[in-house]
């Protein structure tokens, strides 16, 4: 356990954390961000018939992506209603997936159960992460793949972190952003790795709104920027609201008002677990 979570109720934290990802509307904020999943299980090259075990999937991001070009999903999430967002999903498109409520630090499978183990700017968030990459390793066969996309500290949506981290207290757990650093990831990932190549890669946000519509969609859908805004006072909130504002303003290079476009780091981990 790291140092930051040794001394919190790590079940009042959990439940927390539940509530904030359960909040909002993630299935539609995920809807803007399915080019992600497709750049990532391009850059991953995932055979037909392999199977995936998908990790903090949410409504289905990446497990459906790959649904579609004949991999056999499995997707786990903390947020019962997105997993039941998931199904209703995959039953519209007559796809087999399976999805199944869990906890990333503690996943509901057998030991080299799944060919591929990903993780799309998903697991980086729970907060002990040296249990969540003893269970991507556990769950992976001999030989098979890990891979996570997670945003780096000096990146975008790092930088929208820290500005989060002005208002609102971290929960007593280490920064997401640490899966974004190759020798923090080297190192959880530790000696069941036997090859782990870790790119950075941009990935372009690229919404039909104004910056301050952004603002107002994160608001609105994610969950994270839901609760934050929620736990602030009305003054916190108008002046949160015109930072947040600002920074979308400040790095988009679409040059309409009624678009943003963001590049926004992200590491691509790639990891092969050894044999044995």
């Amino acid at each position: 356990m790291s140092t930051a979570t040794a001394n919190v109720d790590i079940d009042a934290l959990k439940e927390r954390l539940r509530a904030t990802w359960m909040a909002g509307d993630y299935d539609r904020f995920s809807r803007f961000m399915e080019s992600s999943a497709v750049e990532f299980l391009d850059r991953v090259s995932i055979p037909q018939n392999a199977s995936l075990l998908d990790v903090a999937c949410g409504s289905g991001q990446l497990a459906l992506t790959a649904a579609r070009r004949g991999v056999r999903v499995t997707g786990v999430d903390i947020a019962a209603n997105w997993i039941r967002a998931a199904r209703e999903r995959a039953q519209a498109e007559a796809l087999p997936a399976q999805f199944d409520e869990g906890d990333a630090e503690a996943l509901p499978y057998a030991d080299a159960s799944f060919d591929v183990v990903a993780s799309i700017f998903g697991a980086m968030f729970a907060p002990r992460p040296d249990l969540v990459a003893q269970e991507l390793i556990r769950v992976c066969r001999p030989g098979g793949t890990i891979a996570m996309a997670n945003w780096t500290k000096t990146g975008f949506i790092g930088q929208m972190f820290a500005l989060v981290s002005k208002f609102i207290a971290p929960p007593g757990m280490p920064s997401p952003v640490l899966w974004g650093d190759e020798s923090t990831v080297r190192e959880r990932l530790g000696a069941g790795i036997a090859e782990l190549r870790m790119p950075r890669v941009l990935y372009r946000f690229d919404y039909p709104f104004s910056p301050t519509g952004v603002v107002d969609f994160f608001r609105e859908n994610y969950g994270p920027t839901n609760r934050a805004f929620a736990a602030l006072t009305p003054a916190d909130q108008e002046a949160f609201h015109a930072d947040l504002v600002a920074l979308w303003t400040a790095k988009n290079q679409s040059g309409d008002a009624n678009r943003t476009v963001v590049d926004a780091e992200y590491l691509q981990v790639v990891a092969i677990r050894t044999k044995q």
